[in-house]
């Protein structure tokens, strides 16, 4: 049984597994993410990264197995364990019609953070996202960095404990990209806040983790810093011990998660 008190961890995954009808999306997979620490899910679209994160943030019930959220159970104890992480879906979720600022606002009031504590937490990410000055501007003139980090300003209003992000970068150029991961890392350390990221992107896992799980068609292959994973592997590069461990390379699965999840209909949703 996953232990509650283990406050080392600020995620404890146990036996987790999710079908959609005969589809097994997620198999059994067991990991622990430790407070404070970076964490990579790298695996190619269709692994399972997806549904397992919507799993860990309330919004998909597993078919089976245990999960804590800063010592909250996900299943039964979901507004508590909501009000302890943030996240950061692949898609745009920004109202294009408000300014910067109107969302982050917004957002605070759903999470009840009180007026003046809101105000300061507001100003305070504007301007470490550099967003300070377009505070004032409506969404829908944003470029889609821009947007991105608003979307991870919004994710840090309440002071979350763990921020989760699933294939954050997708779509954005190199550039923004980098940005991106600068302005998490920073958060990271100031913070101390753990970080819990899905990607596709081989370098992304290598440069920003601490710790990677390689994950495909659903299982955990193996976990492990890039220096563990490349000396179990006997290999000299990240690139080489996924190959290795996987047998393919990065790659775009002609059926991902989100699409076997839409083929089975609604009834697995929670509402």
């Amino acid at each position: 049984m996953v232990d509650k008190t283990n406050s080392e961890f600020a995620i404890e995954v146990k036996n987790l597994s999710k079908e959609f009808g005969k589809v097994k999306a997620v198999k059994n997979i067991s990991f622990n993410v430790k407070s404070g620490e970076i964490f990579a899910f790298l695996g190619p679209n269709g692994a399972g990264k997806t549904t397992t994160i919507k799993m860990l943030t309330t919004l998909l019930l597993p078919t089976s197995g245990e999960l804590r959220i800063n010592g909250f159970n996900p299943i039964t104890q979901n507004n508590e364990a909501r009000k302890s992480f943030g996240i950061i879906f692949q898609d745009p979720s920004l109202d294009d019609e408000l300014t910067a600022y109107e969302n982050l606002d917004f957002h605070a009031v759903l999470y009840k953070v009180p007026k003046k504590i809101a105000k300061e937490r507001i100003s305070y990410l504007l301007k470490f996202v550099g967003l300070e000055e377009r505070k004032n501007d409506f969404v829908k003139t944003f470029s889609g960095g821009m947007k991105r980090r608003l979307e991870i300003a919004r994710g840090l209003i309440h002071h979350p404990k763990i921020l989760f992000l699933d294939e954050p970068t997708l779509g954005l150029d190199p550039q923004t990209r980098n940005s991106m991961w600068k302005y998490l890392k920073e958060l990271n350390k100031k913070e101390g806040m753990t970080v819990f990221v899905t990607t596709h992107y081989m370098e992304e896992a290598a440069k920003v983790a601490d710790t990677i799980a390689i994950i495909d068609n659903g299982k955990i292959i193996q976990k492990g810093t890039v220096d563990e994973l490349k000396k179990i592997t006997k290999t000299d590069s990240l690139e080489e011990a996924f190959l290795k461990l996987t047998g393919n390379k990065i790659r775009d699965e002609s059926v991902s998660a989100a699409e076997q999840m839409r083929a089975h209909g609604r009834g697995w949703r929670r509402h």
